[in-house]
């Protein structure tokens, strides 16, 4: 009975940390399986401007329902009888709900960048996406236009030079 009720505990210690491992993180290099092999849009540019912005976390219930499974487990290994034991789990259900989905807002909210892109042949353009290749004012960047748009990288290409204009 004592080792039933401690696979219960690890049980329901072990679910939020395994819902937690298993969000990805926000990242311009992931992709969603639908944009494998998906043709895209391309053109240059050159950002011109920054701004750190903060990305709100989600709350699909997923977190809420984890914890609320979990601390209804948790919670029914606490009392004696059967009545004790049956308001420890409909307790330790709405907390563990309500701490599970605080636990999903703060695992999917992260930062960002407001990028503005001077585009090559077009106008302005203002994209949010993550940091990690350390973009700065003046890098010339590839801006893919697929599923999302993202930028990337593009120090060997300069901008085209500019086409004659018609004579008056």
């Amino acid at each position: 009975m004592r080792f039933r009720r401690l696979s219960r505990l690890t049980l329901a210690l072990a679910l939020p940390v395994a819902l937690a491992a298993c969000v990805p993180a926000n990242s311009n290099t992931t992709v969603s399986p639908y944009s494998v092999g998906t043709a895209g849009i391309v053109s240059y540019g050159t950002v011109v401007g920054m701004t750190p912005v903060q990305v709100t976390g989600t709350r699909t219930g997923v977190g809420a329902g984890v914890g609320a499974v979990s601390g209804s487990v948790i919670g029914s290994t606490i009392g004696g009888d059967w009545r004790a034991r049956t308001v420890a789990a409909v307790a330790g259900g709405l907390i563990g709900g309500l701490a599970g989905a605080g636990i999903e807002e703060g695992v999917t909210s992260g930062q960002a960048v407001r990028f503005v892109v001077r585009v090559d042949r077009g106008p302005d353009i203002e994209v949010v996406q993550t940091n990690e290749i350390g973009l700065r004012p003046g890098d010339r960047v590839a801006i893919s236009q697929g599923d999302r748009i993202r930028l990337s990288r593009a120090d060997n290409v300069f901008p085209a030079p500019m086409a004659p204009r018609a004579a008056k």
